[in-house]
């Protein structure tokens, strides 16, 4: 039976038409049942543009309000009680769909979900997790990456619990290792925190912990789940995105700058196009809000149709690997 995924039709910086193509996409090449949530009157004649006649399983769910990327994220969660997102989460709740994404305000989506959802139990706090590039081609996992400026160890504990069960289940990685984000992999490197929850992660029981990594394991392929608090996480990740965008737009004009470089670019466009897909953001479908009693996938607010397609498929996959259930049994008390 196909999943039901719902879809913030509102979120992303041009909303709503990446969100309706983009679910028509997933619809076509996924085959889950996608349900667009937002003003019915601007959804309803972009859905028809993009299906061109064929049948497919994208359905609209009417919602009057919407939180913007200026809205202030608690202030926005009360008072807009009709917003896409409190309705989407609503029906991911009631058991009407497995899964819900958007790409709209992060913060207003993390208050929502743990609102609407509630947390997983042994859960104290949620955590974004972002899917990373790898010389392995295998990726890795990085959380938290913003939903937490500040951690105890307690909560740095159940974040390696959780990108551990993530990393097996979705990524397929057999035995996950997990890392501690630091700046040093000497047990005496690292501040406060770190130091603190050291000891803490060797005590855990059913995950492959190796002890302190740098940033640059998560790329090197020496760390399949690294961990840190969302400030740390947050830094790392911007700073990814802008290499990423350094790197592509650098190589770009190299390649223009001579005849002799833009005719070796033509004899290496597919080497180049693998290189640019690689580093696309919109291939890995969004962050991954860990710990709230739900699916909850938050893309990038450029997202275009690609990138919201890949969320949904993202959303699918996590609902169908029942990830949250390995969670809660892996954080029961023994």
């Amino acid at each position: 039976m196909p999943t039901d995924i719902v879809v913030d039709a509102m979120g992303s910086d041009k909303a709503p038409e990446p969100e309706v193509r983009g679910a028509v996409l997933a619809a076509r090449q996924f085959g889950v049942r996608v349900h667009l949530v937002g003003p019915e009157d601007r959804l309803r004649p972009l859905l028809r543009q993009a299906l061109r006649g064929q049948r497919l399983p994208v359905f609209i769910v009417p919602a009057s309000e919407w939180i913007t990327m200026d809205d202030k994220a608690a202030q926005a969660v009360r008072s807009k009680r009709d917003s896409t997102m409190r309705v989407g989460l609503k029906m991911v709740r009631e058991g009407r769909a497995a899964g819900f994404f958007t790409a709209g305000n992060t913060g207003a989506a993390m208050a929502t979900a743990k609102m609407v959802l509630g947390m997983l139990s042994g859960v104290d706090r949620p955590a974004l997790a972002q899917i990373l590039p790898t010389v392995s081609r295998v990726p890795s996992l990085l959380l938290d990456v913003g939903a937490n400026v500040d951690c105890d160890p307690d909560n740095l504990v159940q974040f390696a619990v959780m990108g551990h069960m993530y990393a097996k289940n979705i990524l397929k990685v057999n035995n996950p290792r997990v890392g501690l984000l630091s700046i040093g992999e000497e047990d005496s490197k690292g501040n406060a925190l770190t130091r603190d929850t050291l000891p803490l992660l060797r005590a855990v029981k059913g995950i492959n912990f190796k002890g302190n990594v740098e940033g640059r394991d998560l790329f090197n392929g020496q760390c399949d789940v690294a961990v840190c608090d969302g400030f740390v996480g947050n830094v790392a990740l911007k700073s990814i995105e802008g290499t990423a965008q350094l790197l592509s737009a650098s190589l770009r004009e190299s390649l223009k700058s001579t005849v002799t470089s833009q005719v070796g670019a033509l004899l290496s466009r597919k080497a180049f196009a693998e290189f640019k897909k690689r580093l696309d953001y919109s291939e890995y479908g969004g962050a991954v809000l860990l710990g709230v009693r739900g699916v909850c996938i938050v893309g990038h607010g450029s997202s275009n149709e690609k990138a919201i397609m890949n969320g949904i498929r993202v959303a699918a996959e996590f609902a169908q690997a029942e990830v949250n259930l390995g969670i809660e049994a892996a954080l029961r008390p023994a």
